[in-house]
């Protein structure tokens, strides 16, 4: 019975889905997830400039850290996880928790669909702690995301 409650309160923990169209192949916006140098393109728009690092092990099993400094109040920044699901150009899924809250882990998928010569990405970040946790995420995730626009415009 513990196990039946405990999987009902996961599925009413908040979460969030964001849908972008992209103006690149499911290839470019997949590498752009899971090569270092390509990540730290997007995430240094909104980092103190040289502060974004990441540590990227694309398997599953695999792990993953992202460090930064943020470019508004230089606050430090660490986020990590593992990952569950890798499906080339097509599938990512993986744990996501802050280093200073490793006990609010959620967990992260992202589709990467052919569509109309570009990507359709859907994000989902799923079992958030609380609402607010998830409102913050949702905020940071549309800044992010429209500098990954931007990188493929």
């Amino acid at each position: 019975m513990a196990q039946s409650s405990a999987a009902a309160l996961i599925d009413q923990r908040p979460s969030l889905t964001i849908t972008r169209r992209l103006r690149a192949s499911p290839q470019k916006v997949y590498a752009a997830w899971t090569h270092a140098e390509n990540l730290i393109r997007w995430f240094a728009a909104q980092a103190k400039p040289g502060s974004v690092k990441a540590d990227l092990d694309v398997r599953v099993g695999g792990r993953y850290r992202i460090s930064f400094t943020n470019q508004d109040n230089d606050e430090y920044h660490e986020v990590g996880g593992l990952y569950r699901e890798v499906v080339p150009d097509a599938r990512l899924q993986f744990t996501w928790a802050w280093h200073s809250t490793p006990e609010r882990e959620s967990l992260v998928t992202i589709e990467f669909k052919p569509d109309a010569g570009g990507t359709l990405m859907i994000f989902q970040q799923e079992q958030f702690a609380d609402q607010a946790a998830r409102d913050n995420h949702e905020r940071g995730w549309n800044k992010f995301f429209d500098v990954l626009e931007r990188h493929f415009s």
